[in-house]
């Protein structure tokens, strides 16, 4: 229990830790509009706290401003913002009249106006506008969301499928200058990537998307064919700052606070993980258990994002399936916990956010008559774990920098 309760201790900092809110109001303080209007674009899971700071901020400097973010992450009204809800992490039609009215708002902006985009993780998902028929396109998500592709290579074939991604938004908002505040939700911080860089110069090229579909033999349209060799913006002489204001690697450093603040000798083994999730759960089940009997209280983190290659029809999300699979290493000890969440406080588009193992995990699935090995192999970690009463839920936290695993053992010096 005392393990249980550390685990819900940690997960609060992190969660406190990486809200963008003063992160945000920290930039933008700094801000010198000038003489012109001022449009302010907040997309991703995150979009309603960085758009609150920003009006905190800015007040009434702002002329127009649009938040797109997911359904239930609206937190009540702002003064100088039209709110969207929308699908994540498949668009849908909402997506779609959001991100129209984002393009029609910027389009209004002159040569000496400024647009203030505000991007968390999500907003690939969220700012989307296809230039195919879109049943179509969300057929193509569908398929790379099951295939077990990267986000890099996602997003290098959604930039080239979009109105907006790969540089297309900033571009669309010229003459008016852009600048750009982003919590990272990527690997290495590319702003190209994050939120498949709609104010960035597309490094990847249409010849690179064309391979991720060959790759996967993904079944295309000849429409979605001709679109996906249409070439994005290769430079952007319109935007003029670009920031970075959270990342995986704050993310890792604020649970190591908090697990020494416990007590435990802590490690970040990565703070870029990027591995199918139960593989990475049995890697941090097996580091657990090769120290379990060193008698210290130790805790070891594995932070960045797995991917989940789907081959079942369960229900589950990439951090749940961590910590299940690494219930069936560490089963059988008593003072170790294995726990995955994602700092948005949603895994896949369930209501959890991740999941927690011990060592009688495995044990007690069995005796309801289900081995985490089929469990995994029909992608049905959600239901395992709520049945264990193991579900990590947070509702949402306000900000999304990816995912964290953490494996704790309570010593006995």
């Amino acid at each position: 229990m005392d393990l249980r309760y550390d685990a819900s201790v940690i997960i609060k900092h992190a969660i406190e830790a990486a809200l963008p809110g003063p992160k945000v109001l920290q930039a933008l303080r700094k801000y010198r509009p000038g003489n012109g209007r001022v449009y302010v674009i907040s997309v991703g899971k995150a979009a309603y706290s960085m758009a609150a700071a920003a009006e905190q901020a800015l007040g009434d400097k702002i002329t127009g401003g649009i938040i797109i973010t997911k359904y239930g992450h609206l937190k009540g009204r702002l003064a100088h913002f039209t709110a969207y809800e929308a699908g994540h992490p498949r668009p849908d039609a909402n997506t779609y009249r959001a991100t129209e009215a984002v393009l029609e708002l910027v389009r209004k902006a002159g040569e000496e106006d400024h647009v203030i985009l505000l991007m968390s993780g999500g907003a690939s998902a969220l700012f989307e506008l296809p230039l195919i028929n879109t049943a179509d396109y969300e057929d193509l998500v569908e398929q790379i969301l099951r295939c077990g592709a990267d986000i890099s290579e996602f997003n290098t074939v959604r930039k080239h499928l979009s109105a907006v991604k790969g540089g297309r938004f900033a571009y669309a908002a010229a003459p008016a200058s852009v600048s750009v505040y982003a919590l990272s939700d990527v690997l290495g911080d590319d702003l190209s990537v994050i939120g498949s860089g709609p104010a960035v110069p597309d490094p990847t090229s249409a010849a690179d998307a064309v391979r991720v579909i060959e790759k996967y033999d993904l079944k295309v349209t000849d429409e979605l064919w001709s679109a996906l060799r249409s070439e994005t913006p290769k430079t952007l002489s319109n935007v003029i700052h670009t920031e970075i204001i959270g990342n995986v690697q704050g993310l890792a450093r604020s649970v190591k606070e908090a697990c020494e603040a416990l007590g435990y000798q802590t490690e970040i083994l990565t703070d870029r993980l990027d591995a199918e999730a139960r593989e990475a759960g049995r890697i941090l089940g097996a580091i657990a258990r090769s120290h379990a009997s060193s008698g210290k209280s130790m805790a070891f983190i594995m932070a960045g994002e797995t991917v989940v290659h789907v081959t079942g029809n369960g229900k589950g999300g990439r951090n749940q399936e961590l910590a299940l699979s690494a219930g069936e290493v560490i089963r059988g000890l008593d003072n170790t916990v294995v726990f995955s969440f994602g700092s948005d406080g949603t895994d896949g588009p369930r209501d959890a956010a991740g999941g927690i193992s011990d060592g009688r995990t495995a044990e007690r699935l069995e005796q309801k008559g289900m081995r985490i090995y089929d469990v995994l192999k029909n992608n049905d970690a959600y239901h395992a774990l709520k049945l264990l009463d193991d579900l990590i839920i947070t509702g949402p936290t306000g900000t999304n920098i990816n995912d964290t695993a953490v494996a704790l053992i309570r010593g006995s010096v």
